[in-house]
Order: structure tokens, then sequence, then C-alpha cells
């Protein structure tokens, strides 16, 4: 009889093996639309590729937010979050920015692709590896979603302007490349993890966010590429910002120094 219990799995071990459902919904939902933004833009459409990409940026936005909030998070859900990143975030929008875009470069444009690609598995691999290590509050490196939003709603504000068919211009290849480079870098982008909607906040916070969502609804294909492109250039810009203070400070205490050293000698 104590050998059968032995054998018997308790309850617990058999909770393990399950999966929770509501935050890896959420995460298929991601990638689901992530295949789908292939599939358009395999055939040439390129407009309802790049709005699949922005739909997944808000459901993997949310699953990781409703696993933590309903404590289900699993080692699982992690690595399920990073494979459906890595299609809805890395592949697809290669493969939109290559079709629309790039095809036209020749080797250079697939390269170029294969690129954004590749920086973005790095991306996720070392995200994954850095949990805990790195504070919370900001990312070591552009987040791939954040490097995807730039290429859709690029692409959004392309055709919302005029344009038709594919873009053929050297900007874009440079903007893929940089793009690459700033999600595999160690420049560092705020997380907004530290938001909290749900505490009490000064009442023009309220009112300058009312005020954000009624351009955002008036003029949607502009305004988000702003935050996209802006975003992505804000690392960068902190980046500037800090070594500029840095440089200053050291000028200021260099040149106070100088100028007691003069004292000094007379």
């Amino acid at each position: 009889m104590v050998t059968m219990k032995k054998n018997i799995p308790s309850k617990r071990e058999r909770m393990r093996k399950g999966i929770y459902l509501l935050p890896n919904l959420f995460t298929t939902g991601s990638l689901f639309c992530g295949f789908y933004s292939i599939i358009a833009s395999m055939k040439e459409e390129y407009w309802f590729a790049a709005v699949p990409i922005l739909i997944a940026f808000v459901l993997d936005g949310l699953d990781g937010r409703i696993a933590r909030m309903t404590n289900t998070t699993s080692k699982f859900g992690s690595e399920y979050d990073s494979l459906s990143d890595l299609v809805a975030f890395g592949v697809a929008p290669a493969i939109l920015t290559y079709n629309w875009a790039l095809s036209t470069f020749g080797k250079w444009g697939w390269l170029a692709a294969f690129l954004f690609v590749f920086c973005g598995a790095v991306r996720l691999a070392r995200f994954n590896v850095q949990i805990g290590l790195i504070d919370s509050k900001v990312f070591n490196g552009l987040p791939i979603p954040g490097a995807a939003s730039v290429v859709a709603t690029g692409v959004l504000l392309f055709y919302y302007l005029g344009g038709s068919g594919k873009l053929n211009h050297l900007s874009i290849l440079i903007i893929v490349v940089s793009l690459s480079l700033m999600m595999i870098s160690s420049i560092k982008y705020y997380s907004f993890k530290d938001l909290n909607f749900f505490s009490r906040k000064p009442f023009m916070s309220f009112v300058l966010i009312v005020f954000i969502m009624i351009i955002v609804i008036a003029e949607p294909q502009i305004m988000m590429f702003t935050f996209a492109f802006g975003y992505s250039l804000s690392g960068p810009t902190w980046l500037i910002m800090k070594l500029g203070k840095r440089v200053y400070t050291e000028f200021k205490t260099k040149g106070f120094r100088f100028q007691l050293d003069r004292l000094l000698k007379k």
C-alpha cells in the first residue's frame, strides 16, 4: 500500500503539469496576429499586414499584466511569450519591410531584414537571462515590440499620406539596420513598469492623458508613428543628455579647480 501511494502523483504535482489558460490565450492571440501579418505581406497587402502587428503589441502587453494580476505566471508562459514575440515582432515586421521596401535593394535588402530578426532573437534571449539582474524600470536595449511598432506605424503612415504600392527609399534600409542595432545595444529605455493607474495622480495628469487620447483619435496614423519613433529615439537621447550632463559637471569642476590654482599661485 505504501508503494502504491508513492507512485500516485500528488495533487500539487498534477497541477504543475497543466498551464494557465487566460494569459496564454492572449499570447496565442499575439502569435496569430504575427502569422496573419506574414500571410498578408506575402499577398502584398501591406496595410493589412501592419495592423495585426500593432494588435499583437496590445495583446503582448496584456498577457504579462494579466498573469501578474491573477498570480498565474509560469516558466511555460514566459518561454511561450518569447517565442510568440519573435514571430509577431521579429519575423512578421522583417517580412513586411522586405516585401514593402527592401526587396529593391537585392541581397542588402534581405540581409537587413535578417539582421532585424537576428537582433530581435538576441534581444529576447538577453532579456530572459537578465530578469532580476537589471532595474525593472528600464529596458537594456530597444524592446523588440518597440522596434516592430516603428515598422508597422511607418507603413500605416505611408499609406495615410497618399502612398501606394511599394516604397523604394534608402532611408528604410537605414532605419531597419538602426532599429536592429538599438535592440542589441546597452542603451537604456524606460519600461513604464512602475506606472500605477490605480493610485491617485495629480489632476493635470488626468487632463493631459485625455488630451493625448483626443489627438490620437483625431490623427491615429500620425500620432502612433510619432510615439513609436519617438520612443525608439528616447534611449539615445537619454544617453546623450546623461553624457552631456557628466561632461558639463566635469568641466565645471575642472574649471573651478583651475581658477582656484591660479588664486593660490598669486
